[in-house]
This record gives C-alpha cells, structure tokens and sequence, in this order.
C-alpha cells in the first residue's frame, strides 16, 4: 500500500500513515521503518504492508516512495516544505453590519484557549515534524501567554 505520513514522533518512535486508498489511519513504529527515523516526516510519501496489531491497523515495512537524495543539502525540513503544499489562507473576516446599517469592528472567532492550544499543536506539528513535544509545549505555552495577554483567545478553559 501506499500513503501520506500523518505525523510521526521520533522522540516516542511512533505515527501514523493516512493510506491512499481511503481506509483508516495506519499506526506506524520505528522498529518498521527501512531508512533514518529523521527522513520520515508527515507529509512524506510512504509505502508499507498492513498487519493486524492490538489495536487495529499497523503498517510493516516501511519505505520512502520518493526517498531524499544523499547529496541534497537542504536540510530535513526544507525538503518537507518544498513536498507539503502550505495550508490555505483563511478567509478574511467580515465587518458586521450594526442595527443603523453602518460597518462596524470587523468581527473574528475568538477560541477558547483549550482550542487554540489544540490549533496551534496541529499547526506545529503540521509545519515541522521534527519537532519533539517538549518544544511544542514551550512554544504552545508562550502563544497561549500572548494571546491572553491580548484579548485574542477566552480564558475559560471549556
């Protein structure tokens, strides 16, 4: 089978492959990866067999589809950038209209801070593979800081 690297720990050892073929997410460990555990970052095609672990799907004999070429000099994460198309632009935000019928503030999704710290995890786990969790807890942490400080997220937790 063929797929997409979901996202993958090399600190824990473990990630998950998204199939080409549409079924559900396939649990990946490091034991089954045929090359560097750093060349697999989410986002990278990949090809393996499916077993049947403990808890559900798990691929075996992991290999690169298009594996990165020694003599390239960009560095892991370059390479990932130039693979991955980036996120789509979110939409601009709207005025609202007040009751006179005048344009008001424009208005936005303020989340709650639980949402944003789950939204900025995916964000960096998305723009950076490499990444271990400690690094994306610290960051994660001062973004949370500054977007209280600024108004731009609920401090309620639910």
């Amino acid at each position: 089978m063929t797929g997409r690297i979901l996202r993958f720990d090399e600190s824990r050892g473990y990630g998950f492959i998204a199939p080409d073929e549409g079924q559900e997410d396939v649990f990946m460990h490091a034991n089954d990866l045929l090359a560097e555990e750093y060349l697999y970052q989410a986002g990278r095609r990949v090809e393996f067999f499916i077993e049947e672990g403990g808890k559900g799907p798990k691929a075996s004999e992991i290999r690169l589809v298009t594996p990165a070429a020694a003599s390239d000099p960009s560095p892991p994460a370059r390479r990932y950038l130039e693979e991955v198309p980036p996120p789509s632009a979110p939409a601009p935000a709207t005025p609202a209209a007040s009751q006179d019928g005048q344009d008001d503030e424009p208005t936005c999704d303020v989340l709650s801070l639980a949402d944003f710290r789950g939204e900025v995890t995916e964000i960096l786990i998305n723009a950076d593979g490499t990444l271990t969790a400690a690094q994306i807890h610290r960051v994660r942490t001062r973004l949370a800081e500054a977007a209280l400080a600024h108004g731009w997220v609920e401090a309620s937790e639910t």
